[in-house]
């Protein structure tokens, strides 16, 4: 059975990944401030064609400002695309630790991934291009991360689709990422309606892996 796709909608309660603006609504501190606002210009030209005073002045203060808060640009990067990986890990693991039927832990787990990539789509950007920009420290830590997140989804997978194996598992956890995370150039939709058809599609490729 495939569930409906508004199962598991609420936000859930991980905290909110580094460069996205608090989910309560409360005041960003300005080191939110200044991710959030990185994101969105290397996002738009690349973590190579964006200086420390094109950020600086994204946010009201000088390049050499941004030292008191970030040793460097790679820095900057560095927590950044850690923080993604280690929201997204806090959140799923959140989410397959629920009670309840496995289709809608599964629902669940999906429809939060299809609210990130809806509601942080500069990140999703700048993961796809700039993750090869990482120190080496901040890479495999993120790799690290990103691997035990996929286990996350395998675990749940298989709990609802029993029969399948984890090559096939696995394979089609990646092959829904690809789906999901392609939210940045597919804007078609509202908001909502396009969370969801994605949450519908994704399911849909999900259990058609058995």
């Amino acid at each position: 059975m495939i569930p409906s796709a508004a199962s598991g909608s609420a936000a859930g309660s991980a905290a909110s990944p580094s460069g996205a603006s608090p989910s309560g609504g409360g005041k960003p501190s300005r080191r939110d401030q200044i991710l959030a606002a990185a994101a969105e210009l290397f996002a738009q030209h690349g973590f190579r064609g964006v200086g420390i005073d094109d950020i600086g002045a994204a946010v009201g203060i000088t390049g050499p400002a941004l030292y008191r808060h970030f040793r460097s640009k790679d820095a900057m990067l560095g927590e950044m695309l850690t923080g993604i990986s280690e929201y997204l890990l806090a959140g799923g693991t959140e989410r397959v630790g629920r009670t309840g039927e496995a289709d809608e832990i599964l629902a669940g787990l999906v429809r939060f991934h299809v609210d990130f990539a809806l509601q942080q789509p500069a990140l999703i950007t700048v993961h796809e291009r700039s993750l090869a920009s990482l120190a080496d420290e901040d890479r495999r830590r993120v790799r690290r991360l990103q691997r035990q997140y996929v286990e996350v989804w395998v675990t749940a997978l298989r709990t609802a689709v029993p029969r399948l194996d984890e090559p096939h598992a696995r394979s089609a956890a990646h092959a829904v990422f690809g789906l999901i995370n392609s939210t940045p150039h597919n804007r078609h939709l509202p908001h909502e309606d396009l969370a969801e058809l994605l949450t519908r599609l994704a399911l849909g490729a999900l259990y058609a892996a058995k």
